[in-house]
């Protein structure tokens, strides 16, 4: 940091305090916003920071002033958290940040129009942040990580002032967002369902009415959620939702998308083009695609297995392996058009010996009892039509539609 005198840093924090005061006497909420932005390290809050660190005594200067000093509790904080910040002392930064925070709220809730939402946002998305960062910082010294869980429930408190009626309604959802970040972050993703209950089911809001980039995350977590509980046509839904309606030139946003929803695509038997896969770099699919058009089990397995901890960790693995029964209706279907291509009076009988010698064949040993297990699942889940003549070890499939297509609905449970 260059030499920095008592007198410009004097001019500093005061040119500060003056834009701070104006931007809510003129109800400037772009203005405010970028005042509370810590963590962009934008050149005017640095160098602010520098002079906080130089001058020692700001508060002094707020209390000296009436049109500062009505603010006092909401700009003190905050510039200790800024000092402490550009001092890398995250877990004090985060503390006077969320001191000032709750000071904010308490002055948001005196305005009657919704003008400093665009502040309230960059406050939401800061003590997230900040948070996130103060609790790596625990866990790598060894200690409790617990910033993130209270900036949760100061979130909640802000949710609670939104979700009221009038303007200020339309920054619920955003808030929303940032504690399904925060849910998904901690493992406790079950506390999302009180909000989305407050959202979907409270009068006072209309889904439509809500900025889109909030409709696109909220639609992309929720339909995460639906994942997670195998209700595959309600993620189908959200995520096609978010996927629609995101901008274009949000790559990075419609990858994220497309991780979720080609799973969930692939389980109602709808397969992506190779060309989406690459142009999204989500390649990891490429051989999953490839084993259900095939009927290839083998392949299947090892595309599981190469991408087992990337899958563990978007949380769809379960849902991938789940794929194995449209694998074997694949393969069980190829055998039934070779079968019809040499003699199409017997191509409805499959001998379960056949299906034996083609997953040997796969490099897959399964005797005569485990593969007529299997194709009892398939009758039962309406991937195949037929029934067994058990004396002869034959399944005899129906003669209209044996292997039924799921037309984008999920394998029946």
């Amino acid at each position: 940091m260059a030499y920095l005198s008592m007198g410009e840093s004097h001019r500093r924090i005061t040119d500060y305090l003056n834009r701070f005061v104006d931007a809510i006497n003129y109800q400037d909420g772009d203005s405010l916003a970028r005042l509370f932005s810590v963590s962009s390290d934008t050149p005017s809050l640095l160098s602010l920071a520098d002079a906080l660190n130089v001058f020692q005594d700001a508060n002094r200067l707020i209390k000296q002033s009436e049109k500062f000093s009505q603010f006092g509790e909401v700009v003190a904080p905050f510039f200790r958290s800024l000092q402490s910040y550009r001092l890398g002392n995250l877990v004090d930064a985060y503390r006077a940040f969320e001191k000032a925070s709750n000071a904010f709220i308490q002055e948001f809730r005196n305005w009657e129009s919704g003008w400093a939402l665009e502040a309230l946002y960059v406050i939401a998305y800061e003590i997230r942040v900040l948070a996130e960062r103060v609790d790596r910082e625990l866990a790598s010294n060894g200690k409790s990580p617990e910033k993130l869980k209270g900036a949760g429930s100061f979130l909640m408190k802000v949710f609670g002032v939104l979700a009221g009626k009038g303007p200020k309604r339309v920054g619920a959802l955003y808030v929303t967002c940032q504690l399904f970040k925060i849910y998904f972050k901690l493992g406790t993703v079950h506390l999302c369902r009180s909000v989305i209950r407050s959202i979907e089911t409270a009068r006072i809001f209309d889904f439509e009415e809500f900025p889109t980039r909030d409709k696109v995350t909220y639609m992309y977590y929720t339909g995460r959620l639906e994942v997670l509980n195998e209700n595959f046509p309600a993620a189908d839904q959200k995520l096609s939702y978010a996927l629609t309606h995101c901008s274009l030139n949000k790559e990075a946003n419609i990858r994220m998308i497309l991780k979720y929803l080609i799973p969930v695509k692939l389980s109602i038997g709808i397969l992506p083009k190779k060309q989406l896969l690459e142009n999204y770099n989500l390649v990891e699919y490429n051989n999953i695609v490839e084993a259900l058009k095939r009927g290839d089990l083998r392949l299947l397995r090892s595309a599981l297995q190469e991408n087992e901890d990337q899958f563990l960790r978007s949380g769809v693995y379960l849902v991938l392996e789940k794929l194995e029964l449209q694998v074997y209706q694949r393969l069980l279907k190829k055998i039934y058009i070779i079968q019809k291509l040499k003699d199409p009076s017997k191509a409805h009988q499959m001998k379960l010996e056949v299906i034996v010698k083609a997953l040997k064949w796969l490099e897959i040993e399964m005797d005569v009892d485990e593969v007529e297990c299997i194709v009892a699942i398939l009758i039962y889940k309406n991937l195949m039509k037929g029934y067994f003549a058990h004396k002869s070890k034959v399944v005899v499939l129906s003669k209209q539609d044996p292997f039924p297509k799921l037309n984008g609905k999920p394998v029946a449970t």
